[in-house]
């Protein structure tokens, strides 16, 4: 389990700096979805080191077997509070590169959000405040209530992934698409864990869990940030290529180029005196002799 705890963390350390170094192959539009990816790894990555110090001081290895002490319950709890800021940063992230935007991707990036910390939190209480984590009871009612919230989720997400079909291209949708998928696949393993967590106990199941929790989160955080990158990257290319947009280097996608870069072009003081000049000269109207004002001085005689 403790090996399961550090590969998560290094996974997602490689995912964020492989975010950090590449920010730049995208556009300004889709960038907000890799500055929250790069988020997410960041929180997760030491949420996932304060696990393993705790992992190593909560169990004691006692007649070959590792006995749980009073520190167990932090390897396991801190999860919530890891997810109560990366879940809500996934619906950013996934909102970022689909085709909704003004006050309709702002309505739905709150609700969204909303829902996503509202789950976790909901069943953070029945798996640690209410009763202390041990009512089977209390886990179950707050099990439900996280349930509502998580079933508005995947009604968000796929309203999101239908809205977008008919923006994007082809490439691009594809890749989206299969990223909802991931992400929405990979999250049914978490209520699975909650009610393994809740019915059963022991060695066995404490393993099972964590990790099934290490996979989860490598692929919800750090598989669903490159694959969302990559959509990103062919949105790029196609605004570049519509000209919607530009991008001073060229884009490619697994060694396939899928758009040529431009320079922005330099506008300097002396280019833009030049143009006032022809403005001025195009666009004001030279003086005739019928608009000229009268001459001051001495009139002719009459």
């Amino acid at each position: 389990m403790f090996y399961s705890l550090v590969v998560a963390g290094l996974a997602l350390f490689a995912q964020f700096v492989k975010t950090w170094v590449s920010a730049g192959e995208v556009s300004s539009r889709y960038r907000p979805a890799l500055y929250a990816s790069m988020c997410i790894c960041g929180v997760a990555f030491l949420s996932y080191v304060f696990l393993a110090l705790k992992f190593d001081s909560g169990y004691q290895l006692s007649g070959g077997q590792y006995v749980p002490t009073a520190e167990s319950v932090n390897s396991y709890l801190p999860r919530y509070m890891d997810w109560s800021v990366t879940v809500p940063l996934l619906m950013v992230e996934a909102l970022a590169v689909s085709t909704l935007t003004g006050g309709r991707a702002r309505q739905t990036r709150l609700v969204a959000m909303s829902a996503a910390f509202l789950m976790i939190f909901t069943g953070y209480l029945g798996a640690g405040v209410i009763g202390n984590g041990t009512s089977s009871s209390a886990m179950l009612l707050w099990g439900i209530i996280s349930t509502v919230f998580f079933a508005l989720l995947y009604v968000v997400l796929l309203g999101v992934l239908r809205a977008s079909h008919e923006g994007m291209s082809p490439v691009a949708y594809l890749g989206y698409r299969n990223a909802v998928f991931l992400l929405l696949l990979v999250w049914v393993w978490y209520p699975i864990a909650y009610g393994i967590h809740n019915w059963t106990s022991g060695g066995t199941a404490t393993t099972i869990i964590q990790v099934g929790f290490c996979a989860a989160d490598i692929a919800a955080k750090a598989g669903f940030g490159a694959m969302i990158h990559k959509v990103a990257k062919v949105r790029t290319a196609d605004d570049m290529n519509t000209g919607e947009g530009a991008h001073p280097e060229d884009i490619w996608v697994s060694s396939v180029k899928l758009a040529a870069g431009a320079q922005p072009v330099l506008v300097t003081a002396a280019s833009m005196s030049a143009e006032r000049v022809v403005e001025a000269a195009t666009d004001t109207p030279h003086p005739t002799a019928d608009s000229l004002p009268p001459r001051r001085g001495k009139q002719p005689r009459t």
